[in-house]
């Protein structure tokens, strides 16, 4: 079966490097990508990292079958046959490319066999044991090695990679060095695609947002405000049941008054 034409292909994309800066989110649920590809969005990134995440993925590929979509592999691949296996189930699945956080060696088999890869660059939050939360490439040492890192996913066949928490000017220095696309997670506007999270772009959660994040909606404060409903929504329904109240006569079917009689009539002689 023949699958829907995608707005963007990696050709094309590579084609818009240095042109524009394309917008870029992470969705988790088919409303969510089904209202970015309606609000114009240019590319989505979902999760892969869970028997839920995977059983998901066809559906937010159904919700916006002309998308882009980046499916995100789980962290800790053990071994680039793994990285491989997970790559093409995705790609089975719908997903346009995969992003991979693991070392340039499976990346590069990842890209040998014609995957279409997403590095990672920067920030990693599974590795902040080494780093803490904090930027990174304030100081020259740590910008000369992102710039190696840089080249090493460029030299395995990596078509992309997240840059996420480098500084900004720092960024767009990197974003001219490469023939990668650089996609910017908080590192400013000089890179090839602006990515939030739409947890972050929705304010769906409790705790401050990031520094670099920015909410253009409280869905939280929505949230709550419905779970106000809901609670409301069932005392109402156990005091009318208390009270006699529902059902009503309107939710009720009734039986013909001469046809129950007969029934009743009947098993009353039996008896």
């Amino acid at each position: 079966m023949l699958r829907p034409r995608k707005k963007y292909t990696v050709y094309d994309l590579r084609q818009l490097k240095g042109k524009r800066c394309l917008t870029h989110i992470h969705v988790k649920s088919p409303e969510e990508a089904a209202a970015a590809a309606e609000a114009g969005v240019d590319l989505m990134s979902c999760s892969f990292d869970s028997p839920e995440a995977q059983a998901r993925l066809p559906l937010l590929v159904a919700a916006a079958p002309n998308s882009f979509l980046s499916a995100a592999t789980p962290h800790g691949l053990a071994s680039p046959e793994e990285g491989i296996r997970v790559a093409f189930r995705a790609l089975e699945l719908g997903a346009s490319s995969v992003y991979c956080s693991a070392s340039p060696f499976i990346i590069e088999a990842m890209a040998r066999e014609g995957i279409p890869v997403v590095g990672h660059l920067g920030l990693v939050p599974r590795h902040v044991t080494w780093t803490g939360y904090r930027a990174l490439g304030r100081t020259a040492e740590e910008a000369r090695k992102l710039y190696q890192q840089m080249k090493e996913l460029e030299r395995a066949g990596a078509y992309a990679a997240e840059l996420e928490v480098v500084p900004h000017n720092l960024a767009r220095f990197l974003c001219s060095q490469t023939t990668m696309l650089l996609m910017s997670l908080g590192s400013g506007s000089g890179c090839d695609t602006q990515f939030l999270f739409s947890d972050d772009i929705l304010g769906d959660y409790e705790e401050r947002p990031p520094r670099h994040a920015k909410a253009y909606r409280n869905f939280a404060a929505e949230y709550q405000r419905l779970q106000q409903e809901r609670i409301a929504a069932f005392r109402e329904y156990i005091a009318d049941v208390q009270n006699g109240q529902f059902p009503e006569r309107r939710h009720l079917v009734e039986m013909e008054a001469p046809l129950l009689e007969d029934v009743i009539r009947s098993h009353t002689n039996k008896s």
